[in-house]
């Protein structure tokens, strides 16, 4: 494990301490086949790196873990599991690194004089309600932080967990701006399955957004990623689409598969097992790099926010931002928080 290569977006020392790493396994079912790394991290906010902020609603992050027990093929932060000297298929999956200090950390950031209340975006790499949180329990801590220091924050998630947490959501919304997002690219339950086979099934998703918005939260869909030739046929996208109207969403934003290093290489070989006959198909449109063409991408969001507009959903907003009613519909087509 190289823990001295994770260094901030400066360059400067390492964020963790390698002197505090404690390296668990549980044999229970739930954990099986799964290695916790706890460490003693530096720092826990993170500020958006240059080249994509100009893009990007927010210009800080926090992620209490890294790597991903939901082990959704198509992950775009794969990558980031090779600096550690682990490999970004099945060790991403299964090698999960733990910020135990996090909530800790926060609460000293958010109390700086330095700090200006600005906007935390959470989830925009890996799911802060995976597994792993059903243990360590670090997002408790961390909503309670934001909540006492009144900070706007958003929250990205796969995980059902999150309604664990529905009290302290509650509280922090009463106080500050809070954005919560769900993500649901589709609701066949057989594709579920074999992509993202860590996560709760769609429709488990989609009760936990009716109880949120039960409950007086808005919460938004980030429908993404829509998958090309799997689940991108007007009738797969009218299904899912009403579904998550159906649950209390008020907006939904499409985002098209996209296969970074990493990812591609493990997605390659997912379709390659399950789907052979549309290899040469992804080889053709994904021929221009990690992104679908713009033809591509175009296509899918219109139609998507056509039936959004039947369906009696805002118009599309990019993560992190609160959506506004007769507001202009926004194109966020290459926004990188597909995953969870």
């Amino acid at each position: 494990m190289r823990w001295e290569n994770l260094t901030n977006n400066r360059g400067d020392a390492a964020l963790f301490d390698a002197d505090a790493v404690t390296t668990r396994t549980f044999d229970t079912p739930e954990f099986r086949g799964i290695t916790f790394h706890e460490i003693r991290a530096r720092t826990i906010v993170n500020r958006v790196p240059a080249p994509a902020r100009s893009r990007m609603p927010f210009q800080w992050t926090l992620a209490p873990y890294r790597g991903c027990s939901h082990a959704c093929v198509y992950c775009f932060a794969r990558k980031s599991h090779t600096y550690l000297d682990l490999d970004a298929g099945l060790g991403f999956n299964t090698q999960i690194v733990v910020k135990t200090n996090a909530p800790q950390l926060l609460r000293r950031r958010l109390a700086a004089p330095s700090w200006q209340g600005e906007h935390i975006a959470m989830s925009t790499t890996v799911d802060c309600y995976q597994r792993a949180e059903g243990r360590y329990r670090l997002m408790p801590g961390i909503l309670t932080a934001l909540r006492d220091h009144a900070n706007p924050f958003s929250l990205l998630t796969k995980s059902t967990l999150i309604l664990r947490d529905l009290p302290l959501l509650e509280q922090a919304a009463a106080v500050t701006d809070v954005d919560i997002a769900l993500s649901l690219g589709f609701t066949d339950p057989d594709l579920w399955r074999t992509i993202e086979p860590g996560t709760p099934a769609p429709q488990r998703r989609l009760d936990a957004l009716r109880t949120l918005t039960d409950h007086g939260l808005e919460c938004s869909v980030v429908m993404a990623p829509v998958i090309p030739y799997l689940g991108d046929q007007p009738d797969q996208l009218r299904t899912t689409v009403a579904a998550i109207a159906a649950s209390g969403a008020i907006s939904v934003t499409p985002l098209v598969l996209n296969l970074r290093p990493g990812a591609r290489e493990w997605f390659t070989q997912w379709l390659s097992q399950h789907h052979p006959h549309l290899v040469p198909r992804y080889e053709q449109l994904y021929a221009g790099g990690a992104y679908a063409p713009k033809w591509y991408q175009d296509r899918i969001h219109h139609q998507v926010q056509e039936l959004a507009r039947t369906y009696g959903l805002r118009p599309a907003q990019p993560p992190g931002s609160r959506p506004k009613p007769q507001t202009a519909t926004t194109h966020p087509t290459q926004l990188t928080l597909e995953c969870p």
